[in-house]
């Protein structure tokens, strides 16, 4: 199935979309180091990467060649966080690198089948929750848009009311859109990192879509560290007592079974086979795993323990970030993470190479969406997708549709 990816930073969400079953038409990127990590993987053929990376501002994409009708299965695409963000200015709508009315200008220009979109959790507070509405309102009638003089809000009243008269609009010209607030831990990552993913599924596919069940939790860490003791064996390690603050948890975890779904991910986990780093000094066999010095810890940032998923890795505007981006030794000490350690947190291949700087290429891998959760809501949308054009083609499709429903449902139990 074709995509388009817009917005591809270090190419994380590229990637993950990529391994689920999209061969990309086209990878556009604005930022130069960015596209120079991009390409050089491309360059290299890693996993099969064979993407046409466009080094462009999306406001200047011309989508005339991807217009045809069924062209492309899928529109992808990280907007840029920072309008929205926690950290950031908190402009919203009104910020200049505000790039939903780009995504919706490529909705309207491809009509794809599909749409994955991707943004940080701060785009559902309370004050920026009227603009996230208005985004999802204007995904499901991208058609309907903006008259001349005519502001957003104004826009997304005239969206609400004429949502409840669908039946005017053509079924190849509305959207089925859904959104989901995911932690990346839940979803099998070695972090904490809680993202907003927003889908959309053409309504002449007829598609009913949901969105993948968490299958990790912080339970069955808890029990596999401090009831059977399983995550300390696995790792040749002593027994380490419960901490005061899962002492509760525990307690209340040593009385049930073990609990059937898997455990969150740790930073041992992710970094167990990786040397120690040595400041300033390339390790001679893995690409990207170089010591950072002067790392510190300061108030309400005291860096990631290694038995836990680690925080959020952050951008940072200048320079390195402290805090999120370190990691904390059982002594008490901290060093900050090597860009290939940052990369396995992202869940990136170790053959994923980083040509730039130490500052930029954290700077991309704190940008990106983890490899693992973009390709398991984008395996989703695959299968979803496929399994529209299997029954559209097969000589009894109500029987063939009765197959697909008890074999996803065995593949949902297993």
């Amino acid at each position: 199935m074709r995509s388009i990816e817009l917005f591809s930073g270090a190419g994380g969400l590229a990637l993950g979309t990529h391994r689920a079953g999209f061969q990309h038409l086209l990878v556009v990127e604005r930022d130069r180091d960015a596209c120079d990590t991009l390409r050089l993987n491309v360059q290299r053929c890693i996993e099969g990467v064979h993407w046409p990376v466009i080094e462009a501002d999306v406001r200047n994409v011309d989508y005339t060649d991807y217009c045809a009708a069924g062209k492309v299965d899928l529109l992808a695409g990280g907007a840029p966080c920072q309008p929205f963000s926690l950290g950031g200015k908190h402009a919203g709508e009104a910020d200049v690198r505000n790039m939903f009315p780009e995504v919706l200008r490529a909705v309207r220009a491809i009509r794809p089948r599909a749409i994955l979109l991707e943004n940080v959790r701060g785009i559902l507070r309370e004050n920026f929750r009227p603009y996230f509405e208005y985004i999802l309102n204007q995904l499901r009638l991208p058609m309907l848009t903006q008259f001349p003089g005519e502001t957003w809000w104004e826009h997304a009243e005239r969206l609400s009311t004429i949502r409840h008269k669908r039946t005017h609009f053509p079924q190849d010209e509305q959207y089925l859109v859904s959104a989901e607030l995911y932690n990346s831990a839940d979803l099998g990552v070695p972090q904490e990192r809680q993202r907003v993913f927003i889908v959309a599924f053409r309504c002449d596919l007829g598609i009913r879509w949901a969105f993948p069940a968490p299958m990790h939790t912080k339970e069955a860490l808890l029990y596999a560290q401090y009831v059977d003791g399983s995550y300390w064996e696995e790792h040749g390690l002593s027994s380490q007592p419960v901490p005061e603050r899962f002492r509760w948890q525990v307690e209340r975890l040593a009385r049930l079974s073990k609990p059937i779904l898997q455990r969150w991910q740790t930073v041992r986990d992710a970094l167990h086979d990786l040397p120690e780093p040595n400041n300033r000094n390339p390790h001679p066999l893995i690409d990207n795993h170089i010591g950072i010095p002067d790392a510190r810890i300061y108030p309400g940032h005291t860096g990631s323990p290694w038995d836990w998923p680690a925080k959020a890795i952050k951008a940072g505007d200048h320079g390195n970030p402290g805090g999120e981006n370190i990691l904390r030794r059982d002594d008490g000490t901290v060093r900050y993470f090597t860009v290939r350690e940052l990369a396995r947190i992202q869940t990136f291949p170790d053959e994923w190479y980083f040509a730039n700087s130490w500052t930029e290429s954290r700077r991309q891998l704190g940008n990106a969406v983890p490899i693992a959760m973009a390709e398991l809501i984008a395996r989703h949308i695959y299968l979803s997708l496929a399994q529209v054009d299997t029954v559209a083609h097969s000589p009894d499709p109500h029987a063939l549709l009765r197959d697909l429903v008890v074999g996803e449902s065995l593949v949902a139990l297993r």
